[in-house]
């Protein structure tokens, strides 16, 4: 392939592309004469051409087949900005989908050779995964500009929007279903999933989006993916647009809207459309776009349909918004609202809203009054640690539809509340579940008691770790300390064998629930951000066998030890689990027992010490030579009495970091017991 410009990579890309170690191509650099020359950089950390790489690596037989892929991101990155790549990555799409004749805008001469390389390789890896492949790389690149329903929330969404409709509010010809902001097709394609699980019948999609390129992308994925199936067939219409302002689809009604608008946007066209007929509610205010996505929503329904929008918590608050909200109550349009815990969707850092609405059915008359249901899944799954909390989706979700299924009862549970529309109507009408919901005393005391029993049960753990490690007699250090060794030598002796973790392909990851023959995938980043990782929790990722054994995943056993290779999360510990797969910067090593006990090299690899002398301490994500790592050389005999109290530290660790959870999750659900004046008994209840 000719290009104008050279695609620079540098050895740690190189390594990536390669499915290799830096060491690695370090080593081919430095014994091959052929290896390309550098083309910008320095020598320590010099930069080469993609194009001569590859070239060399297919000439040398070191380029993976099954790597292909990875060879193409770098040259759609290269193309220019966010538009120049989305663009082509949606030519990509429309060409693999089979449709020809489509939009065949003008382009350069080296991005028409980049996307036909690119379909020429989808027709043999699978088109569906090549075009999967670059969006998922585009949205992370830039994903400060491109909010995205992550695929768990979206698949609910779908299926909170196809409950509530029922059966009165699909038409004849199958589901229709709308999405007016699509994006990149999230919400559309969960909604075609969702549609086929539930045996509806043929499933037609229409979504727009103003920005042109995201249409294009939703457009190309869609066909692709949800057009391609056997037997009844998706229909797929998605055009770019901006809906509020020129709605494409407005004599188009749908059984099914999902929606995840712009946030907190001004300009959203209040002047031109003071007296749009579809402000049947009222005028939103210039302050209150999402209200006016929601009344859009609500046009775009046929009798008896359903939409269900993603919405900031502030909606739900605001008072300019207070009028529009109380009619929406008082019509009984709007069904429910669901405070989801801060993490699931971008922004992060608020609890954001499902809107569950509802149109009524023909013949039905308009619902007076009655009752809105609250579901407050922020206190149901409070965050336990400062660090980046991971939602649980199949638990979130199961939680949800529970309380969905519900709906028609006034039963109200923890966390869940039929709230009377009429104790909403006051001055502020503010619906966020929060503020409707009190969990019941005896859900709250039966949680009290259960935590207290584990709580007690650590506290008697702790005691008596601390005793035996504080037995543990210290002597100071002498000029007669014995010898040091390092990984790499003892795995030049035959005394370990140490593997690498990689990368596998990003179509081959699993979420959700677990068909119970997968396999944990850890990676550094769950190290980070699941909280209870290493005292109970489980890896976010999985791959079924055959993908793990495809993709040659290096795979810890129980009695490995597995070690951390960057200093912002290094650690070692002897794996005691279930056969796991190992991401990048996490490496398998395992002894052979005549020489080497596990729990004593563990130990001393993960001593602080011995990281500062085997990184390189440059930045919180720098890595650290495993290799380089430091043992003892001392006998089989001594290694087991030294591994017993690392055994024994470990343990220590894991309560303590158990014990520090439920503590706060122990005093924050007392101090709102005795905050609300619950206080009846116990020793303290007559000091003065």
């Amino acid at each position: 392939m000719s290009t104008s410009r050279a695609v620079p990579v540098t050895l740690a890309e190189i390594a990536r592309l390669a499915g290799v170690g830096r060491a690695a191509v370090s080593n081919w650099r430095r014994r091959h004469p052929t290896f390309p020359e550098r083309i910008a950089g320095t020598d320590v950390n010099p930069q080469f051409s993609m194009t001569d790489i590859e070239t060399w690596l297919r000439d040398n037989k070191k380029l993976k087949k099954s790597a292909e892929r990875e060879w193409l991101w770098p040259r759609f990155e290269a193309l220019g900005g966010r538009d120049e790549a989305g663009a082509a990555i949606a030519e990509v799409g429309r060409l693999l989908s089979g449709r020809k004749n489509g939009e065949n805008r003008k382009l350069p001469d080296e991005t028409r050779e980049l996307i036909e390389r690119a379909v020429d390789i989808g027709l043999r890896e699978g088109g569906a995964e090549t075009f999967m492949f670059l969006l998922r790389r585009w949205l992370d690149v830039h994903v400060r500009q491109i909010a995205t329903t992550p695929e768990p929330l979206a698949a609910l969404m779908a299926d909170l929007a196809l409950g509530t409709a029922g059966d009165e509010g699909a038409s004849a010809s199958g589901v229709t279903v709308m999405d007016s902001a699509c994006g990149t097709g999230h919400l559309l394609a969960a909604a075609a999933d969702a549609v086929r699980t539930s045996g509806t019948g043929t499933v037609t999609l229409l979504g727009g989006d103003r920005d042109p390129v995201l249409a294009a992308l939703a457009d190309a994925r869609l066909n692709l993916i949800e057009g391609s199936g056997e037997g009844e067939r998706t229909h797929i219409d998605v055009r770019a647009g901006d809906s509020l302002r020129d709605d494409p689809f407005a004599a188009t009604p749908a059984d099914i809207v999902l929606c995840n608008p712009p946030f907190n946007e001004r300009d959203w066209g209040y002047e031109e459309l003071a007296t749009d007929a579809r402000w049947s509610h009222g005028l939103p205010p210039r302050t209150e776009p999402e209200l006016a996505w929601v009344q859009h929503c609500l046009t775009q329904l046929r009798p008896g349909g359903a939409a269900v929008l993603l919405l900031p918590p502030a909606v739900a608050a605001r008072k300019a918004g207070r009028r529009i909200r109380g009619s929406l109550l008082r019509t009984g349009q709007l069904r429910a609202v669901i405070a989801l815990p801060p993490g699931c969707a971008a922004p992060h850092s608020v609890s954001l809203h499902l809107w569950v609405l509802r149109t009524p059915a023909l013949g039905e008359e308009p619902q007076a009054g009655g009752r809105l249901l609250a579901v407050d899944a922020v206190s149901r799954f409070p965050r336990s640690s400062e660090r980046e909390w991971v939602p649980d989706w199949a638990a979130i979700s199961a939680f949800v539809h529970a309380a969905v299924a519900e709906a028609d009862s006034p039963r109200t549970s923890a966390y869940v509340r039929h709230v009377p529309v009429i104790e909403l109507l006051d001055g502020e009408v503010d619906l966020t579940p929060g503020r409707h919901i009190n969990p019941s005393p005896v859900d709250v005391a039966d949680r009290l008691t259960e935590s207290w029993r584990e709580f007690t049960g650590l506290t008697k753990s702790v005691d008596r770790s601390a005793r035996l490690l504080a037995t543990l007699h210290l002597t100071p250090a002498t000029g007669d300390a014995p010898t040091a060794t390092t990984v790499a030598e003892l795995a030049r002796a035959g005394a370990l064998t140490l593997r690498s973790g990689q990368q596998p392909p990003e179509e081959s990851i699993r979420t959700g629930p677990s068909s119970g023959e997968d396999i944990p995938l850890l990676t550094v980043p769950d190290l980070l951000t699941v909280p209870d990782l290493l005292t109970g929790g489980e890896p976010r990722g999985r791959l079924a066998p055959v993908d793990a054994a495809a993709c040659e995943a290096v795979i810890a056993e129980p009695g490995d030890i597995v070690v951390v290779g960057v200093t912002r999360a290094f650690s070692a510990w002897v794996h005691e689990g279930p056969p796991t797969a190992l991401g990048p910067q996490l490496h398998a090593v395992r002894v052979h027992p005549e020489q080497l006990d596990p729990w004593f090299l563990a130990g001393s690899l993960r001593a602080p010490a011995n990281a500062r002398q085997a990184g390189t301490h440059t930045t919180s994500s720098s890595r650290i030579d495993v290799r380089r790592l430091q043992v003892r050389q001392v006998s089989l005999g001594e290694q087991r009495r030294y591994g017993d109290a690392f055994r024994e530290l470990a343990a220590f660790e894991r309560t303590v970091l158990r014990a520090a959870d439920l503590g706060k999750d122990l005093v924050r659900d007392l101090g709102d017991e005795l905050a609300a004046g619950r206080l009846t008994g116990g020793h303290l209840a007559g000091r003065a």
